[in-house]
């Protein structure tokens, strides 16, 4: 299983990832992300896509 990682300290709180990606990320405290769902590929999102979405580079992801 895939497992979606967000580095708080890199978190700007921009809202890209949960614009983009509201079936995996949900706004946190103080706008930061949180990862609501793990398991991207069953909305059909690419792992690089979601990556390369974040402008701080704050998305990791193990498969």
């Amino acid at each position: 299983m895939s497992k979606i990682t967000v580095d708080k300290n890199k978190c700007t709180a921009c809202g890209s990832c949960y614009s983009m990606y509201p079936e995996c990320f949900i706004a946190g405290p103080e706008g930061k992300s949180q990862v609501k769902d793990h398991d991207y590929k069953k909305h059909g999102y690419g792992k690089e896509d979601i990556i390369s979405v974040c402008p701080s580079e704050a998305i990791t992801i193990e498969d």
